[in-house]
């Protein structure tokens, strides 16, 4: 069945603006949500999600109690959860493979929920803004018509996207959510920053930077962290990329140039760099072909437990 809001399916032939307007609870709740200052979240207890990766998990987790994700310009953040089960998954989409993506974090909230005979399917949209090449808004567009194909309902409860998470200063557009954090146990979904982005943090952007599908990054089942193995070739101009400046890395290397957050470039030279050092991750990374496996410590941090070297 569809994608439904107050229980009605959505007609995806309105355009967005017509979607706001016959349903301005949703507004009012992007409203609340931007209004709120984003939260500072420790690594305690946090799995942070890069782009193009997904976790889920429950609120039985006894080492995960927070999904978050951030430096969301045009690309979006997925929260979905079944409200029997309790099972969450959060996702960073960037529109490489929407239909595909939205099947696999379904598939992977519903693996959660079988045996649950209650409670529905609720998704959170969040990010993007009114960009000058309108990614943003394809991206929107792709996500509710690839939930509204699938064949469970699913009731979207929070709509803050492109538009409604736009601000513009001095003819400049830019987003105000960059990333959102939600905590398992209490459902609560708010804006957030993250000091902490690993563990592996240059190799899980080296694999998106590569061209990667979507992936699944955690076994709740088991608590642990699973990165890899990952395998690219040796990355197109390294040098020529690491010797540019910083505003040919962000015309060339971003969606949207005057709305990334300060680190983005130095963010994208540790990336080129970790590419550069390691061309063939099948010798250097993954020799034996298995993953990183971490687990939280009992101070709530991500320690390897086996495999992998770096």
């Amino acid at each position: 069945m569809p994608l439904l809001v107050n229980g009605e399916r959505i007609d995806l032939a309105r355009p967005t603006g017509d979607l706001i307007r016959a349903y301005p609870h949703l507004e009012e709740k992007a409203k609340l949500l931007r209004s709120q200052p984003a939260q500072i979240v420790e690594p305690k207890g946090l799995l942070y999600v890069q782009q193009r990766e997904f976790a889920v998990t429950t609120p039985k987790d006894g080492s995960v109690s927070v999904l978050g994700s951030d430096d969301a310009t045009t690309c979006h953040i997925v929260v979905l959860r079944h409200t029997g089960s309790g099972a969450t998954c959060l996702t960073h989409c960037d529109g490489s493979d929407t239909e595909a993506e939205v099947s696999l974090i379904m598939g992977s909230v519903k693996s959660f929920s079988n045996t649950t005979g209650y409670g529905r399917l609720e998704v959170h949209l969040v990010g993007g803004f009114n960009d000058d090449r309108q990614l943003s808004q394809k991206l929107t567009n792709q996500l509710l018509r690839a939930f509204d194909l699938q064949p469970d309902d699913v009731h979207l409860v929070t709509f803050c996207v492109t538009e409604l998470n736009d601000r513009e200063e001095k003819d400049i557009h830019f987003p105000i959510i960059y990333g959102i954090a939600v905590n398992v146990k209490t459902a609560e979904i708010f804006p957030a920053t993250f000091p902490e982005k690993g563990p592996d943090e240059d190799l899980r952007s080296a694999h998106v930077l590569t061209g990667a599908p979507l992936t699944n990054i955690y076994d709740a089942k088991m608590e642990q962290l699973h990165i890899g193995p990952y395998f690219w070739r040796p990355f197109p101009h390294v040098d020529f990329w690491l010797e540019q400046d910083d505003k040919q890395i962000l015309q060339n290397l971003s969606t949207s140039p005057l709305a990334e957050p300060p680190h983005f470039v130095s963010h994208i030279r540790s990336t080129l760099t970790f590419l550069k050092e390691h061309p063939f991750p099948s010798r250097s990374l993954f020799p034996d072909r298995k993953p990183r496996i971490y687990k939280k410590n009992k101070e709530g941090l991500w320690e390897q437990v086996c495999s992998g070297k770096i």
